[in-house]
């Protein structure tokens, strides 16, 4: 099977396996794994941040985050295909009795225009009070889009204005580097706060990492303990983050020239329409008029090559680092095969 449903679905290698097997441990509950505290260093730094924390997964990340800068009733808003909106399970009103104000946004950008007049008056007591501003580079659903360093600075100029905190949703903060030839702290740097995949993109078995100043991760260290992710050992796992952050980061470029050239593939068939018609990073997203996705996605899979949903209506390819050129190549086979030879 050739799978391209997720950068997330990839496996260690053996020199990763062999960073984690030779990790140096201790208890991280106690502040005292080496290696986990050598990975907050590492992250701290490159995302231009006081202080840095490992987390279990990306939607963990986020809600802790949003946990440690809001209280109960408190709002959020972000852009109507967030993450945070559609794929972390309804944990802001569960965990921590927040609610979320979407935006209509442009390829997942949301401008200080848009957002100004969703901010709750102080006056209002009736109303809840917004507290934070989230936003997610790259953007899942808007197929990978990037916000420029100008958007980036408009919003937080907002936020700063009107006491609110700019956090990042940075899943994939590292494809937004690539993409824009910014550095992951250029990017970050009008953030309050941030959290970082290693499992998307990176190739790392399981991870992220938040950032922020100190006292925020120090909440949110608390938090974590109170979100049952308190874990003992971790350097086994920081280990494999390090091993990514060191070895996977330079090669997006990659993954993001082997998405171009699926997009490209597809604007040719007759059966296939793209989403967007820019691939800037390495997720792609294409209609197939007149079969429903859960067709598409299963002609797909019997001639060997998986796919998932995109939004709605539209189905998903994600390229990544266990997939080369080779495999690529066979995927648009199969792809001219299904919806169309190329016109």
């Amino acid at each position: 099977m050739i799978d391209l449903r997720s950068d997330t679905v990839t496996k260690p290698s053996e020199a990763m396996r062999r960073a984690m097997a030779e990790a140096d441990v201790g208890d991280d509950v106690y502040g005292e794994d080496p290696t986990a505290n050598r990975l907050r260093a590492v992250v701290a730094e490159r995302l231009g941040k006081e202080d840095a924390l490992f987390v279990p997964s990306g939607v963990m990340g986020n809600q802790i985050l949003l946990n440690a800068l809001t209280s109960p009733s408190d709002e959020v808003i972000c852009e109507r295909h967030a993450h945070i909106f559609h794929y972390e399970s309804g944990t802001p009103a569960a965990f921590s009795g927040i609610q979320l104000y979407p935006v209509e946004g442009k390829r997942g950008v949301i401008t200080p225009e848009q957002v100004e007049p969703m901010i709750r008056p102080e006056s209002a007591y009736y109303m809840p009070r917004t507290r934070v501003v989230a936003v997610e580079n790259t953007h899942n659903r808007a197929g990978g889009g990037v916000w420029t360093l100008d958007e980036i600075a408009a919003l937080g100029k907002l936020c700063a204005q009107r006491g609110l905190y700019y956090h990042l949703d940075g899943a994939r903060i590292w494809n937004a580097a690539t993409a824009t030839g910014a550095t992951p702290a250029e990017i970050a740097s009008e953030f309050d706060t941030v959290s970082a995949c290693f499992s998307k993109g990176l190739g790392a078995p399981v991870g992220s990492a938040i950032a922020g100043d100190k006292a925020v991760i120090a909440e949110a260290f608390r938090v974590r303990k109170a979100m049952g992710g308190g874990m003992r050992q971790i350097g086994v796992l920081a280990a494999a983050a390090l091993h990514a952050l060191e070895n996977n980061v330079d090669r997006l470029a990659e993954d993001h020239e082997r998405a171009r050239r699926l997009a490209d593939a597809l604007a040719n068939l007759d059966g296939a329409e793209l989403v967007y018609d820019e691939t800037p990073t390495n997720i792609v997203l294409f209609r197939t008029p007149g079969v429903d996705t859960t067709t598409a996605i299963e002609r797909c899979r019997e001639r060997g090559l998986l796919i998932s949903h995109g939004t709605v209506d539209s189905l998903r390819l994600v390229a990544h680092l266990d997939v080369g050129d080779e495999e690529i190549g066979e995927a648009i086979s199969i792809l001219e095969e299904l919806f169309g030879e190329s016109s």
